[in-house]
């Protein structure tokens, strides 16, 4: 039938761009010949939400994959059970969405109450491991900043050391400096004795041995 050819070509189409790493082209192409998620065909939806899980984008199909699930003609679907486990393990828990997890298994006529039980057991599993993989995250970070704090301390020390230091050179410098035109002034200062005072003629200190 033409619904099945359509749906044969999106397949192809979707490997096709899948091949080329044009990925993120995927659903908005599919939904060009769709218009809208309800609509996609079982087969299309799970490629769909299988390659953006493998690209590590599961939020791409949370909007799409959760409005399929709603539309009341798609749960007459025998393919709706397999898909909405795959919504649940690729999308809702890789993304930490946990209570609408539980909510989307309660709420699902699919599922007996042993298949509910073990779905909400595999929820309850994601989201210790989620919660220990946040803690574990966290406590990485405040390592890292009390590493950085340390580092940061001890380089706040050498630099304070290296301006104290510097700050007594600039000092010694300055009083070389100043020293310098001091010494020059009393040189000066003695030679215009020597010129003026001690070799005046009329000064009896000029010639002391006629004096003497």
């Amino acid at each position: 039938s033409s619904a099945e050819m359509k749906c044969s070509l999106c397949v192809v189409g979707i490997q096709a761009l899948a091949e080329m790493n044009r990925w993120r082209e995927v659903l908005s192409w599919v939904l060009q010949y769709y218009h809208v998620p309800e609509h996609l065909p079982p087969k299309v939806l799970e490629l769909c939400i299988l390659l953006y899980s493998k690209v590590r984008e599961p939020q791409v199909m949370l909007e799409a994959g959760s409005s399929w699930l709603r539309d009341q003609t798609n749960k007459s679907l025998p393919e709706y059970g397999s898909l909405l486990e795959l919504y649940l393990l690729h999308v809702l828990l890789p993304l930490g969405r946990f209570e609408g997890a539980e909510e989307l298994v309660r709420g699902c006529d699919v599922f007996d109450s042993e298949q509910q039980l073990a779905f909400l057991g595999t929820i309850c599993e994601s989201r210790c491991q989620w919660t220990h993989r946040e803690e574990m995250r966290l406590a990485a970070e405040e390592q890292q900043d009390a590493a950085t704090e340390t580092v940061l301390g001890v380089l706040s020390q050498k630099l304070l050391t290296m301006l104290t230091l510097l700050r007594r050179a600039l000092r010694s410098v300055s009083s070389h400096f100043y020293l310098l035109p001091y010494k020059k002034m009393l040189l000066a200062t003695f030679l215009l004795y020597l010129v003026v005072v001690r070799l005046d003629p009329a000064s009896p200190t000029a010639l002391p041995f006629i004096y003497k």
